[in-house]
């Protein structure tokens, strides 16, 4: 099985080389591609202005500059282009992708481009608290990940579905398990804008979240975090609201 790892972390993150020893539990043929410099949090953006400059880093390793989106591409479209990869790992991200995170997600966007081109895709994150904010547990990842993989390409995964595997910031021998969720939804009056002032007295502003314990959905991504759970999340790239649309289809027939 020949796997392509990637992130949105950076070529140098430490959830990459995490993310490669889940790769290389199961087979000897992986290839990482990810982004020269941090791109967290630039989704499934594509870069359409500048070109994307690649640099080897070591064998079956690259650098791109661009967004997880282009390493996929580069690599599917370029660097394997001989044969394409049969798995497509995006992760370990630093911090948990789940609620709304998945939209704003690089991470998940890797494994989103994966699927969009045939590949079986699989994005993970590992969650981490204010103790560990610094030194995320990669550990637990580790351990897990080639587990819930297996198993995961064991049931098969169908066209158009990615699925999203985020790891709790829990000790390994804590760790209860895993837990099929919904993507959740967080309480939108976390997130707020700080201002702030330069040396020279002049504005400017960071998006915030506010450090605080909310109430969590039971069967949520969200929920599976906070008992200690593995949680697994299938997504559709295709997002059509089928009721709403058959809605908007009878008041358009009138």
């Amino acid at each position: 099985m020949r796997i392509l790892v990637t992130n949105d972390d950076g070529i140098h993150a430490p959830g990459l080389d995490a993310c490669a020893n889940i790769a290389r539990a199961l087979s000897d043929d992986v290839w990482v591609v990810a982004p020269e410099f941090d791109q967290s949090g630039v989704s499934h953006s594509l870069s359409l202005s500048d070109p994307l400059r690649l640099r080897q880093v070591s064998e079956k390793r690259f650098a791109v500059k661009g967004t997880p989106t282009d390493c996929v591409i580069m690599a599917v479209r370029h660097i394997m282009k001989d044969a394409k990869p049969d798995l497509v790992l995006s992760g370990v991200n630093r911090g948990q992708n789940v609620a709304e995170d998945v939209g704003y997600s690089g991470t998940v966007a890797g494994a989103m481009e994966g699927t969009v081109l045939g590949i079986p895709s699989i994005a993970l994150s590992q969650a981490y608290g204010f103790e560990t904010r610094s030194a995320p547990p990669y550990t637990v990842a580790e351990h897990f990940g080639p587990g819930v993989v297996r198993e995961l390409l064991d049931e098969g995964i169908p066209p158009g579905i990615v699925l999203n595997v985020n790891f709790p910031n829990r000790p390994i021998d804590e760790v209860k398990g895993v837990a099929i969720t919904a993507q959740g939804r967080r309480d939108q009056d976390l997130i707020r804008i700080e201002p702030r002032a330069d040396g020279r007295g002049n504005p400017y502003y960071w998006i915030a979240f506010e450090k605080r314990i909310f109430e969590t959905v039971n069967g949520s991504d969200l929920h599976a975090l906070d008992e200690g759970r593995i949680s697994v999340t299938p997504l559709r790239l295709d997002m059509t609201d089928e009721p709403m649309m058959t809605q908007l289809a009878r008041r358009f027939a009138r």
